[in-house]
C-alpha cells in the first residue's frame, strides 16, 4: 500500500512539475520563437536592402560561446545593430553600427569581436599595430583613417598614440635640435586636437598642422546642428567634455575654446604634401615649408579627399561635396546625391530654407548607414513634399541648368542650381603608399 502511494504520489509531483514548467517556461519559449523569427525577417529586409553590410568596423559575434545575454544590444547606442536568433546575438543592420565597441564591452563571455570588412567585402586599411605605429618606423596612425570614426574614440586613440610616441622618446634618447621637432601631428580633427593637448601636457616640442583653415576634420562637411557627440571624455589639460548632446557648431566651439586656452601650437591651411625619412629624422613637405621631425602622427582621416561620381559636369562650380550654411541656398532646385546620414541630413536642411525643392537621389532601393531618428525625418519630409526621393537613380550628367539622372534604365532631365554630392571619402592611398605605409584589406577580421 505505502509503495502504491509512492507512486502515485510521485507522478503527481512530476505531472505537477510539468505543468508548472508548461505554464512559466512555455510562455517565455514562445515569446522567444516569436522574436527570433521576427528578427530573421529583418536580417532578411535587411540583407534585401544593402543595410547588412558595414561601412567600417563593426561586431563579429562569436555564436559558440554566445550565451544569449542580450547585454550585447542594450547597450549599443545606434540601436538595431543586433538582435537575438534562436538566443544567440547576430548582426542585424551592420549598417548602422559607428564602431563604439559598447557591445563587445558589455558581453559578459568575451563573445564579440570588432572587426573591418566582411567575407565578401573588403575595407582598405591602414597596417597598424597596437601601439598605433605603422609599418614605418616612428609613423603613428590614429582616428578615421584607421578605422575609428567615432569622435569620443577617436580622441581616446589620439592621446593613446601620444604616449606610446613619449616612450620611444626617452627610450631613443634622441639629441635635443632647436629646428628638429619631436612630433608632428597632421590633421586636426578629434585624433589630432586630442593628440596636441596630449603632447603639450608631457613637454613635448609638437606641431598640429592641418590643411583647412577651420579646425575640426570631418566635422567641418556635417551640417548646421548635427548632433556629433554624445559621450564624456577627459582631456589632458582642459579636463571633462562634459555629458549630453553636443552639435556640430557647439563641439566646434568648443574646440576653438580649448585651443585657445591651452594654447595649442596649431598651423591651418598648411598641407602636409610628403614625408622622407633621412638620418633618423623626417623631412615633412608642406604646401607652405619643410619642417623637420622626429616622430610623425597622421589624423588626417578618410573625409580629406572626397569621393567623386565621375560623370561630365562634375567640375561646374555648381558641384560641392559638403554644406555648411543651408540658409545660404533659397529658391533653388538643389540636388543631393548619397545614401547616408550625410545626405539624408542634408537634404533635410537644405528642404527647410525658403523656396527649395531638393530631390535626393540613391543609387541602391533603400537607405543605408542611416540612423532610425534621420530615416524617420526623411519619410516626414517626403511626405510633406518638401522632398523627392529618387531612390536605384544614378547621375549620368551634370549640366548649367539640369542635370541628368538615370532611373531604372529610363534617362530625365531635372531643373538643378546646386548638386551637393554626399559618396564618403576614399582612403589616401597614393600619400600613404609614398610614405610607405602597407595598406590591408580586411575581410571580417580585426
Amino acid at each position: 500500500m505505502d509503495m502504491l502511494l509512492n507512486f502515485v504520489i510521485g507522478h503527481i509531483t512530476l505531472i505537477a512539475g510539468v505543468v508548472i514548467i508548461a505554464v512559466v517556461v512555455g510562455p517565455y519559449l514562445l515569446l522567444q520563437n516569436r522574436g527570433s523569427k521576427k528578427m530573421s525577417r529583418e536580417i532578411e529586409r535587411a540583407k534585401q536592402y544593402g543595410l547588412s553590410e558595414p561601412a567600417t568596423i563593426h561586431p563579429k559575434v562569436n555564436r559558440a560561446i554566445c550565451i544569449g545575454s542580450g547585454s550585447c544590444i542594450n547597450a549599443c547606442p545606434e540601436k538595431d545593430v543586433l538582435g537575438l536568433v534562436d538566443n544567440k546575438a547576430e548582426a542585424v543592420y551592420a549598417s548602422r553600427c559607428v564602431g563604439h565597441g559598447a557591445c563587445a564591452r558589455a558581453c559578459p563571455v568575451g563573445a564579440i569581436d570588432l572587426v573591418f570588412g566582411t567575407e565578401k567585402r573588403g575595407v582598405d586599411i591602414p597596417q597598424v599595430q597596437p601601439n598605433f605605429e605603422t609599418n614605418m618606423e616612428r609613423i603613428f596612425i590614429a582616428g578615421e583613417l584607421g578605422g575609428m570614426g567615432l569622435i569620443r574614440n577617436a580622441m581616446t586613440q589620439g592621446m593613446e598614440a601620444v604616449t606610446y610616441i613619449e616612450e620611444d622618446l626617452k627610450a631613443g634618447n634622441f639629441p635635443k635640435e632647436p629646428d628638429v621637432y619631436d612630433l608632428i601631428i597632421v590633421g586636426a580633427g578629434p585624433a589630432g586636437l586630442a593628440a596636441s593637448l596630449a603632447a603639450k601636457s608631457k613637454n613635448l616640442n609638437y606641431l598640429l598642422v592641418d590643411q583647412e583653415e577651420e579646425f575640426g576634420g570631418a566635422i567641418l562637411s556635417y551640417p548646421r546642428a548635427k548632433v556629433v557627440m554624445t559621450r564624456p571624455v577627459e582631456v589632458p589639460i582642459y579636463g571633462k567634455i562634459r555629458t549630453g548632446e553636443l552639435s556640430k557648431e557647439q563641439l566646434l566651439a568648443l574646440w576653438k575654446d580649448i585651443i585657445a586656452k591651452a594654447q595649442l601650437k596649431v598651423q591651418g591651411n598648411e598641407k602636409v604634401l610628403s614625408l622622407a625619412r633621412e638620418d633618423g629624422k623626417f623631412t615633412v613637405k608642406t604646401s607652405k615649408r619643410e619642417l623637420m621631425t622626429r616622430f610623425v602622427l597622421l589624423a588626417i582621416g578618410r573625409r580629406g579627399t572626397p569621393r567623386k561620381l565621375g560623370v561630365p559636369g562634375e567640375k561646374l562650380p555648381k558641384v560641392m561635396y559638403r554644406l555648411l550654411e543651408p540658409e545660404h541656398y533659397t529658391g533653388q532646385n538643389i540636388l543631393v546625391v548619397g545614401g547616408g546620414d550625410s545626405a539624408v541630413e542634408a537634404a533635410i536642411a537644405l528642404a527647410r530654407q525658403e523656396g527649395n525643392a531638393v530631390t535626393l537621389s540613391y543609387r541602391s532601393p533603400a537607405f543605408s548607414r542611416i540612423k532610425p531618428g534621420n530615416q524617420a525625418r526623411i519619410d516626414a519630409a517626403v511626405k510633406a513634399g518638401k522632398v523627392t526621393l529618387m531612390m536605384e537613380s544614378n547621375v549620368k550628367e551634370i549640366r548649367e541648368r539640369d542635370v541628368v539622372l538615370e532611373l531604372k534604365g529610363q534617362a530625365a532631365a531635372i531643373p538643378n542650381d546646386s548638386v551637393f554630392v554626399f559618396a564618403g571619402g576614399i582612403l589616401p592611398n597614393d600619400f600613404l603608399k609614398a610614405c610607405g605605409i602597407a595598406i590591408e584589406t580586411k575581410f571580417g577580421t580585426r
